[in-house]
């Protein structure tokens, strides 16, 4: 009876977390290819991203929801191993970008989405790559890089990016479900185009891509016709991208005294497949991501791994 109750009271709860409208999230997301492999550690190695969105007090009559996100980001590069001591031996450059970002997510009622940001930011050693990475390696007890006096040289960042997501097709039970995505980069630091998919697989019935974890658009308050779900499921998301510049990899137009550079390839594939569901306020995710490779003088050819794990709580 004991058990029965307590079954009972945890259902009851995530009912009343289901039914409530909250409007404001705080995201941890932390990117590795510790996540995937504890052998690699290579070319986009890790990320750190910290973010605030809440509900916008304005929208056009044809949005369901607009959207407010501030967000600061760390993103760090290194050579086929972390340990390269001769400038010889970079297939790639050790590289940093250190950034906060203010953007607009616009949620409309005809299952679609417009995202833009500006990112303002610092990339080469102010950006602190070599300091973070001194500290992940001593915390997982790794040798110290060495190499990055050969990094990227300081430069200024300033970043445009879009984001244009449809809703495209769900099977009758509402399990499976298809969008589009598209997105543009433009700026000091990157700029490319790329498009392709999003499919889910459901536990459950999924919710509206305009009130689903999965496109970040769960935010209500009184103003939405939306209240929040519980949401688990699976995502396959495949993209297709055009690189017309990667400061990362090719130094800054700004800045042109760094020692190592490398020459972009301009079509990438990317693969990122994962896992997403809802806990009470919290919204949890583990992903994969695969992508080939994006400088033509890489030592390995079979392209990039790592694994991303990100948390979010929702409140009033």
């Amino acid at each position: 009876m004991k058990y029965l109750l307590s079954f009972c009271f945890i259902i009851f709860s995530f009912c009343i977390f289901s039914q409530e409208k909250l409007s404001k999230e705080f995201s941890f997301i932390t990117e590795n290819d510790l996540y995937v492999s504890t052998r690699k550690d290579r070319y986009y190695t890790n990320g750190i991203f910290l973010s605030y969105r809440y509900l916008s007090k304005t929208k056009k009559e044809n949005q369901e929801k607009r959207i407010l996100e501030w967000q600061i980001g760390h993103e760090m590069f290194s050579p086929y191993k972390a340990i390269v001591q001769s400038i010889n031996d970079h297939d790639r450059p050790f590289a940093s970008y250190l950034f906060g970002s203010f953007g607009v997510n616009r949620v409309y009622k005809n299952a679609k989405i417009f995202n833009t940001s500006l990112q303002i930011g610092i990339i080469g050693p102010n950006a602190f790559g070599k300091e973070l990475q001194d500290f992940i390696h001593n915390l997982y007890g790794f040798r110290k890089a060495t190499g990055w006096q050969y990094q990227i040289k300081n430069a200024f960042g300033l970043n445009f990016n879009t984001e244009y997501s449809q809703f495209l097709v769900k099977d009758a039970s509402n399990y499976y479900d298809v969008s589009w995505i598209n997105s543009a980069k433009l700026g000091t630091v990157y700029t490319n185009i790329s498009s392709g998919f999003f499919a889910r697989i459901g536990f459950k019935p999924l919710a509206k891509m305009i009130n689903s974890i999965a496109f970040k658009t769960n935010l209500n308050n009184e103003n939405t016709n939306f209240k929040r779900e519980i949401e688990s499921f699976f995502y396959i998301k495949p993209m297709v991208r055009y690189a017309f510049y990667d400061a990362t990899l090719q130094g800054s137009f700004l800045n042109k005294s760094s020692l190592v550079t490398k020459e972009v390839v301009p079509f990438v594939f990317n693969l990122e497949a994962g896992f997403k569901f809802t806990a009470n306020k919290f919204n949890f995710c583990y992903a994969f991501h695969y992508s080939t490779n994006k400088s033509k003088e890489l030592r390995y050819n079979n392209g990039n791994i790592y694994g991303t794990i990100s948390v979010n709580y929702l409140m009033h």
